[in-house]
């Protein structure tokens, strides 16, 4: 699947996002509750690059818990952007925020920013050099030593363990009612469409982005999560 696709899909998607969104709640708040102590050494005024932020979940956590960072969030999808937008606006931070529609190549040149977020993004770029390649996109926005924090679906596929978290990833989707086949229709989706690679390989793509070795610190399901430096 290519960009122009994928973005005409997020677009569709963008009303009632967050609400079906819901049954990943709990992952998601695991996620950002432990990205809050990761970036907690931050200066009093950071800038913090949001990459492919959707409706602006993390953007808001961040912004409500450190009410001095400002924020650049850069999202292909303009339906998207615009709920994130109007998210921003009803919490009252859209004023530290600078909104672009489109991708990291299209962001005007603006001072370096101390972080960068980038959540469940990655995933969707299947060659491994392109995927690097992104990662270097986002490294040439940050500071030397500025934190990436970064998150995608990652696994072993065909392994026992793919099998098994598939398993229950599915059931976690569904709850008591999961329709047939919908493990197999869930793994071919993701054949086609997301590249779910071991988190050892996803570790060397981000290092041939730009980045010091990255530290997994979380996982939940399939979602694993890093945070690394970018190299001198």
């Amino acid at each position: 699947m290519n960009q122009d696709e994928l973005k005409v899909i997020f677009d569709q998607q963008a009303s009632g996002y967050e609400q079906r969104q819901k049954k990943l709640a709990p992952v998601h708040e695991g996620l950002h509750f432990q990205l809050e102590w990761i970036l907690s050494d931050l200066p009093r005024e950071a800038r913090i690059l949001c990459v492919g932020l959707g409706t602006g979940a993390e953007l808001s956590y961040l912004a409500n818990k450190f009410p001095n960072w400002s924020f650049t969030a850069v999202e292909p999808s303009g339906a998207m952007l615009d709920e994130c937008r109007l998210r921003a606006e009803k919490e009252g931070f859209s004023s530290r925020c600078m909104f672009h529609e489109g991708y990291l190549e299209s962001l005007p040149d603006v001072e370096l920013h101390d972080a960068a977020t980038c959540f469940m993004v990655s995933q969707f770029i299947i060659d491994a050099e392109a995927r690097s390649n992104f990662f270097r996109a986002i490294a040439a926005r940050l500071h030397p030593g500025g934190i990436l924090v970064s998150a995608d679906l990652s696994s072993e596929v065909g392994s026992y363990e793919y099998r098994a978290l598939l398993q229950a990833w599915v059931a976690m989707l569904h709850a008591a009612n999961v329709p047939s086949g919908a493990i197999e229709k869930t793994h071919a989706a993701w054949a086609k469409d997301v590249a779910i690679l071991p988190p050892d390989d996803v570790k060397a793509i981000i290092r041939r982005g730009g980045f010091d070795s990255p530290v997994q610190f979380y996982q939940a399901g399939f979602v694993h999560a890093w945070f690394s430096k970018r190299s001198p």
